[in-house]
């Protein structure tokens, strides 16, 4: 619980705190999940330079006066020194000259004229706090029971000189009143340097800063680098491991978009105004477990509602691809999809939960891409609840529940489709901000506005077509650009917010489309694997080998009920 504590208490410290908007440097006028992430990466990079480069300077602040105290204390005992010098050689009828000889040798001499080095790079490079030491020091600086709590954590040390220096390694941990509970090495594969030397100690927090700090003053070490508190790293985002986490991922840089963006239709609407701000309330204060808040729709919203619901019915038939159709027409007998109503969270929830497994959960607004994309791993869509202006029924500059309802929720309640969601979710989980990105690229090119093949024929999968006529018309026409699905290139695809787009990709179906992407994110640079226990609601960090026994244990008992099935099915009829 501690190490979940310390990995949101850092999730914090680096949290966006600027809104979503051309003035904080925004991209473009129209929030979207990609320009988000594009956004979000920039913000977070400065927001960590400011923590980080505040951290090194009160660190140096500190350094500075344990400087001045140590060089008193020197003086101090250079003021004794002639005089003891004095009293010894006096006793052994040594001459002045010696006895000044001597005393001189005892003094700090002035450092001699250095010449740079590729060794003194290597040096800068590894001076000042690094990202985890500044999560640590800060853990440290909360209270003197955190400053004395003892902590795990994995210490890398470079060997310059080879195996012989080890013992100052554990000799420095005992100094410092540690315990060494791992110890790893290997041949290194940067120059100048024989091995690196994977330390696990416990520790208390203040002690281990000064390890670090007096480990690197040591000439044998190449560098020293702090991995990790509590087996987790500190510098890797924070991510929700269960379902309840997500409480914590509502983050809204921009809680009410009429009042910011002149443009918006609702604008000057002072009435629509005050209703997003009441449902946007509602979704805020909503926790894990609670039922969604039932929101009493008003004639005018029923009335969009029923102007979006007809025209997106006359057009499926012949643009939508099939999965979408047969979920729709199952909507209809079910009496959740009614021209005259907005269908309500809850029974929409209901719905997905019985076909997928999927739930929904209330959303103030556009969260950031990457708590977005975090529930997804959960098999939870964060939806809206508030409706567009009346006086644009059949566009909105930002998601709103006839966007979800219409163009999300059908396919959410395909197998296939629910599992590429999902996967496109766990792929989130722990990726670093540029990943984020591309990882946002990709749903916006498939689940937004992706198309798919369907005999012979392009069909439309992606929500943002289904619930916006204009573009689904141009998207299946030949005006645009048909590009086959390959994730590696559509997360990197430019994307146009201002018109319609020039390229859209097409995928062969949804099982072609979860393969491609599996072995894309095969790729990505995060060093752990995860999955989700549907059991227990929880997401599981595949990171040792005690884990892969019990996934491989689950497994096999799969397998063979798998078995079992295929051989009962070849059984002759009685």
């Amino acid at each position: 619980m501690m190490a979940v504590a310390a990995a949101q208490k850092n999730r914090e410290m680096f949290a966006i705190k600027k809104s979503y908007s051309i003035e904080n440097g925004y991209p473009s006028r129209r929030r979207s999940l990609v320009d988000d992430a594009r956004f979000e990466t920039i913000v977070v990079k400065q927001t960590k330079q400011t923590v980080l480069d505040e951290a090194r300077a009160k660190a140096n602040d500190s350094s500075l006066e344990c400087s001045i105290l140590q060089a008193q204390e020197q003086h101090q005992q250079e003021d004794k020194i002639p005089q003891e010098v004095q009293q010894t050689v006096g006793d052994q009828d040594n001459d002045e000259e010696e006895i000044r000889m001597v005393a001189v040798d005892e003094l700090p001499q002035k450092p001699q004229e250095h010449v740079p080095s590729a060794d003194d790079e290597d040096k800068e490079t590894d001076a000042g706090l690094t990202e985890e030491e500044v999560v640590l020091q800060n853990a440290a600086s909360e209270s003197p029971e955190a400053e004395k709590e003892v902590v795990r954590a994995a210490v890398v040390v470079r060997l310059r000189d080879g195996m012989g220096s080890l013992g100052r390694i554990l000799k420095a941990v005992e100094t410092y009143h540690g315990t060494v509970v791992h110890l790893e090495s290997r041949q290194s594969r940067s120059d100048g340097v024989q091995f690196d030397v994977l330390v696990k100690v416990d520790m208390a927090r203040t002690n281990l800063l000064q390890l670090i700090r007096s480990l690197r003053q040591t000439q044998s070490f190449g560098s020293v680098s702090l991995l990790s508190e509590n087996n987790v790293n500190v510098k890797a985002p924070w991510f929700p491991k269960h379902a309840s986490e997500l409480d914590n991922c509502n983050h809204l840089m921009t809680k009410y978009e009429p009042d910011l963006d002149m443009n918006h239709p609702g604008f000057a609407d002072q009435v629509y105004r005050a209703r997003r701000k009441e449902i946007a309330e509602i979704a805020f204060a909503y926790r894990y477990g609670d039922p969604i808040p039932h929101i009493s729709y008003t004639e005018t919203e029923n009335k969009t509602w029923a102007a979006v619901f007809g025209r997106v019915k006359e057009l499926m038939v012949k643009h939508a691809c099939s999965e979408y159709i047969a979920v729709f027409k199952k909507l209809e007998d079910e009496k959740i999809f009614v021209k005259e109503r907005l269908p309500q969270l809850q029974e929409m929830s209901d719905f997905l939960r019985k076909n997928t497994g999927f739930t929904l959960r209330p959303a103030a607004g556009l969260l950031t891409a990457r708590d977005f994309l975090a529930s997804l791993a959960f098999r939870i869509f964060q939806s809206t609840q508030y409706v567009r202006h009346i006086n644009s029924p059949y566009h909105t500059p930002e998601p709103d529940c006839i966007h979800e309802l219409l163009g999300h929720m059908p396919l959410l309640a395909d197998p296939s489709f629910a599992q590429f969601s999902q996967e496109i979710g766990l792929a989130s989980l722990g990726a670093s901000d540029e990943e984020i990105e591309k990882l946002s690229t990709v749903y916006w090119f498939t689940v937004e506005f992706g198309l798919c093949k369907e005999k012979d024929e392009v069909k439309a999968y992606g929500a943002g077509l289904l619930s916006a006529y204009g573009e689904l018309l141009h998207a299946i026409s030949d005006k645009p650009e048909h590009r086959p699905f390959e994730p590696a290139s559509t997360a990197v695809q430019p994307y146009q917010d201002q018109e319609y787009q020039p390229i859209y990709y097409v995928a062969e179906s949804f099982e072609d489309a979860k393969e491609k992407f599996r072995r894309w994110v095969s790729t990505m640079s995060r060093p752990f694997e995860v999955r989700f226990n549907p059991h227990t609601e929880r997401v599981e960090v595949l990171d040792s080998v005690d884990k892969l026994e019990t996934l491989v244990s689950q497994l096999n008992t799969e397998v063979l009920h798998l078995t079992n099935a295929i051989a009962k099915l070849k059984q002759p009829f009685c």
